[in-house]
Order: C-alpha cells, then sequence, then structure tokens
C-alpha cells in the first residue's frame, strides 16, 4: 500500500509530506484548491507523462517520491527482484522533472527508465478517474475491464502471442503464393533453357577445342604440306637435312684442338643442336600422323560450332560461358521447386498455429462467458443499490466469423444496458442520461476494483452527478472496499466524505502574489466542521453541524 507521498514543488504545491494509512482516505476542500494534485503527482511517480509546466513557477525542478509498503504484494516483490531492485519490503518510487522538461526517474534508488515505472506501478495503483465514463464508450475498453476482472491476463497474453505468431506465418504463406503464378511461367521457361542446355550436353573447354580442329580440319592439305617440307628439312633420311649437316659438324669440330674452352663450348652446343633438332623432328612427325584430310569430321565439327554459337548467341552469352550458364540456370530452377516444397511446408505450419490459436481463444471465450455472467449479475445488485433497480447490465459476446481470426480471440465485446423495463438493451454510448451514465461508471468501477488484486484504489470525484442517498450509498461502497484495500477518494459529496476512515483536507491560500497548497489530516472536530461545509449553506448552523456529526457516527 501507499505509505507516503512527497511532493516539492509540483503545480501549485511547493512541500507537501503525506503520511498514508489503510482504509479509505477521502480528501475534500474547496473548488480550486487542488485536491486533484495528489493523484496527478502519484502518476507522475508511476511513469506517467510530464512537461516543463509541471514545475511550480520559480522553481527549477519538481520531486515526486511515493513509498509503497509491499511486503504483502508478491507479483511486485517479484517484479522488484527480477530487476535486482529489491529493498526489505519497501518500494520507493522517485521521479526529478526539470524546467527544461527532462525527466530522470528511479526505483529504490537506482536509475530506471519511465516504462519500468509503468510496469512496476500496475502491481501498485489502480486510479479511477472522474471521465471514467468517457471512456465506457469505447468496446475496446469493454474488453480489457472484463478480461482484468476474469484476471486472465496471462491466458489473454499467450492467445495474442498465438495470433501474432499465426498471422506473420500466414502473410509469409500469402506473398509465397503470390508469387506462384510468376513463378509458374519462369518455371517453364527455366525448363526449356536448361533441357536445351542439357541437350547441347557441352563440356568445359570443348568450344576451344573443337575450333582447334575445325581450323585444323579446314587446313588439312596445306599442314600436311607445309608439315612434309619441314620434316625433309630436319629428318636425317633425306640429303642436305639439318641433321646431316649437324653431324657433319661435329666431325668437324673434333678435328680443332679441343683444349680451347670456347671449341670446347662450340662442340656443346651443336651436339645440343643436334639432338634438339631430332626432337623437334619426332615431335612434327606425330602432330602429321594426326592431321588427316576428313570432309565428313569437318562438317560434323562447323555443325557443333554452329549449333553452340547459335544457343550463346539466344542467351547472350560468349559460348564458352554456356557451361556456367547451364548450372545458374539449373539453380534456379531448383530454388522454384523448391519454392513449391516450401509452400506446403509453410502451409502446414499456418495450420498447425491457426489450431494452436483457436484452442487458446475457445479456452478464453469460455472463460469470458463465465465471468461476463457474474459480473452481470454483480453490477445489476450494484445499479439496484444506485436507484436504478429496473436497469439490466449485460456483457455482449458477439462470437467473429468463422473466417475473420482477432488477435483479442473470438469475440467482439460490448456492454449493453436496459435502463427501463420492456425496453431493448443498447449501447452505453446510446445512453442519453448523464446520470444514468455516472451511476452505471460507478457501479462498473466498484465491481471491477473489488476483483483488482492491486492493493491501491484511487477515486477522482468518481461521485460527480449523483447526490442524497445514492451518494450514501456509494460511500458505504467505497467503505466496504477499504475493508480489504487501501482507498483514496477525492469528493465533494459529504454522503462520501463521512463514510471515510481518514479524512484528507485540501486549501490554498496566497502569499505575496504565491498560492501554496496545503494538505492537512483533520481530526474529529474539524471534520465535522468540513462535512457541514460541504453539506451546503452560506452560513454553517447548529442544525447542519449536528447533521454532519450524525453522518460520521451513522457509518
Amino acid at each position: 500500500m501507499l505509505t507516503h507521498l512527497s511532493i516539492h514543488n509540483f503545480a501549485i504545491v511547493e512541500k507537501l509530506d503525506l503520511e498514508l494509512s489503510r482504509g479509505m482516505t477521502v480528501v475534500s476542500g474547496e473548488t480550486g484548491a487542488g485536491k486533484s494534485i495528489m493523484i496527478d503527482a502519484l502518476q507522475l511517480a508511476l511513469g506517467g507523462r510530464a512537461d516543463s509546466g509541471a514545475v511550480r513557477s520559480g522553481a527549477k525542478k519538481t520531486e515526486i517520491i511515493a513509498n509503497f509498503d509491499i511486503n504483502q504484494l508478491p507479483q511486485a516483490q517479484a517484479w522488484l527482484d527480477a530487476q535486482e531492485l529489491s529493498l526489505d519490503g519497501e518500494c520507493i518510487l522517485r521521479r526529478i522533472i526539470t524546467l527544461e522538461g527532462r525527466s530522470r526517474s528511479f526505483i529504490n534508488g537506482r536509475n530506471c527508465p519511465l516504462s519500468s515505472l509503468r510496469e512496476l506501478g500496475q502491481f501498485l495503483v489502480a486510479i479511477h478517474g472522474q471521465h471514467e465514463h468517457q471512456s465506457l464508450m469505447q468496446k475496446e475498453h469493454h474488453r480489457l475491464l472484463l478480461d482484468n476482472y476474469a484476471a486472465h491476463t496471462s491466458l489473454q497474453d499467450k492467445t495474442t502471442i498465438s495470433f501474432n505468431q499465426y498471422h506473420q506465418l500466414n502473410a509469409a504463406l500469402v506473398k509465397l503464393s503470390s508469387q506462384s503464378d510468376e513463378q509458374q511461367a519462369k518455371l517453364q521457361l527455366l525448363s526449356y533453357q536448361v533441357e536445351e542446355l542439357e541437350q547441347l550436353s557441352l563440356a568445359d573447354d570443348e568450344v576451344e577445342s573443337l575450333e582447334l580442329e575445325q581450323k585444323t580440319l579446314s587446313q588439312a592439305s596445306e599442314i600436311l604440306h607445309s608439315g612434309q617440307q619441314l620434316l625433309d628439312i630436319l629428318d636425317q633420311s633425306e640429303q642436305h637435312h639439318a641433321a646431316q649437316l649437324l653431324n657433319q659438324g661435329v666431325q668437324i669440330h673434333s678435328q680443332l684442338p679441343q683444349q680451347s674452352p670456347l671449341i670446347a663450348q662450340a662442340g656443346e652446343l651443336i651436339n645440343s643442336a643436334l639432338i634438339q633438332v631430332e626432337e623437334a623432328a619426332s615431335e612434327v612427325r606425330l602432330y602429321l600422323n594426326k592431321v588427316e584430310i576428313n570432309p565428313q569430321r569437318l562438317l560434323d565439327v562447323e555443325d557443333r560450332l554452329s549449333l553452340i554459337f547459335n544457343l550463346a548467341r539466344k542467351h547472350k552469352v560468349e559460348p564458352c560461358e554456356l557451361v556456367e550458364l547451364q548450372r545458374q540456370l539449373c539453380e534456379e530452377l531448383d530454388a522454384i521447386n523448391g519454392s513449391d516444397e516450401s509452400i506446403s511446408t509453410l502451409q502446414l505450419a499456418v495450420d498447425k498455429a491457426r489450431a494452436s490459436f483457436i484452442k487458446l481463444a475457445t479456452k478464453l471465450s469460455k472463460q469470458r462467458h463465465a465471468a461476463a455472467k457474474k459480473l452481470n449479475t454483480q453490477i445489476n445488485s450494484q445499479l439496484t443499490l444506485l436507484g436504478m433497480p429496473a436497469a439490466q447490465f449485460c456483457v455482449s459476446l458477439t462470437p467473429y466469423p468463422q473466417d475473420q481470426l482477432h488477435s483479442y480471440g473470438l469475440e467482439d465485446i460490448e456492454f449493453i444496458i436496459s435502463t427501463n423495463k420492456g425496453q431493448a438493451a443498447k449501447p452505453l454510448a446510446k445512453i442519453a442520461s448523464g446520470g444514468e451514465l455516472s451511476r452505471i461508471s460507478l457501479a462498473i468501477q466498484v465491481v471491477t476494483a473489488q476483483s483488482n488484486t492491486t492493493p491501491t484504489l484511487m477515486f477522482d470525484e468518481v461521485d460527480v452527478g449523483i447526490g442524497g442517498g445514492i451518494a450514501e450509498v456509494v460511500g458505504k461502497l467505497l467503505r466496504q472496499l477499504g475493508q480489504n484495500s487501501q482507498v483514496l477518494c477525492i469528493t465533494h459529496q459529504p454522503q462520501v466524505a463521512s463514510q471515510g476512515h481518514q479524512h484528507l483536507y485540501v486549501s490554498k491560500r496566497t502569499e505575496r502574489n504565491n498560492t501554496h497548497t496545503q494538505v492537512q489530516t483533520i481530526d474529529r472536530e474539524t471534520r465535522i466542521n468540513e462535512i457541514a461545509r460541504m453539506l451546503g449553506g452560506v452560513d454553517i448552523t447548529q442544525r447542519t453541524l449536528a447533521h454532519a456529526k450524525e453522518m460520521l457516527e451513522a457509518r
């Protein structure tokens, strides 16, 4: 529960320190005194939005500190433990806002982001505002209220996560399937191209080999003639051939004085030349043995080259690049064939994710229907107490079409009500009477607050638009909530104020053109006077005081 609230230089508050206790604490004061400042300050401590306008005029910064006793709050304690921020059953939230609009936040003395304040704050305080009935116009808020009342937040989160998984998989499937038609056309083209290249069956380096063979075959006669001439020059079987001349040179060289290094080197060169000429003749002979005049083979080679070059032109590549092109086209073809398998695999995953979502959503739906039935009964009981015995409140759960899945479940949720017998139930937004809407809103808040595990409940002028006996009923309902929770209630109604276990009075004073707000806990006598003031009248009479005293004693 909230044990202490310290406010420094916030709005028109210079310094305020409040000690708070269990039960129901009422806050009253004249209009404009700043009764809602406490709630505004606490909202900032819980991570609410702020700007430099929050800083009191003349000050450099606003500082708000909220102390909570969390010994009986396992969820809050677990959150702090997980963040390594525990502090012996205590939780201290601190928020600083500078005149420049910069903000710093702390949990148990440790700097932290605003999101951490918000996460932790949901375990500490629930604030019900005077404009709560405005949010009741929104169906989205109805779903949140029902789910919070049913206390199946974990199941709701799992359902939403399951839907998101299904949605992502289905989106991927739709995208992949939409590409399928284009891929089918591409598949046909690729299949034809690959088949054409496979029929060609081009080997690596085949083009270079064929071009060389074609050149040789087309010049076979010239090659054989020239080759034979070369052999005639080189081959020792012929007269005046190179080998014979070199042999003669060897014999003549042997007649020269071998002691001379130059003569010896010359002899080595002549012998080497003789060997090279003989090897050259052997190589030429081997080559000529492979050359033949073969018109049919030449025709076959030229036809093969023509086929290769035509296919290369068709694909706009060099002939030598056709082998690599075939490999690339095969990879594309495999990828498209693989995408068909991917679609099948993805379809199975989508079906599985959808079934998982339906299972969770069905379980959630059953819990919602059970909670709605219970909520209807409790709210209608409260409406009777609030002077609307003929009203019939109902949580409408309308199933979505089966082909439409939604992240929040299987049904559309809306609060509807009939305020008079014989009238059809209508959405809350169609309720014309502001007074009726205020009481309906209050009944919903009281019932949902009873199921709220948050230990501190704050009600900011939720009794606006009611009075008399109804206001007394409201006060008793809030006091009843205070038996098990800490209730802070800002009110203008004396019937509500008289029900509080503790009473805070808010006042303001002006000094040297500066306005100051003060909040003080008032004793019994002062409280009688305050309730008498709230009862009305220009002057507080003995009769008014007696009435106020009677209201306090009648609790």
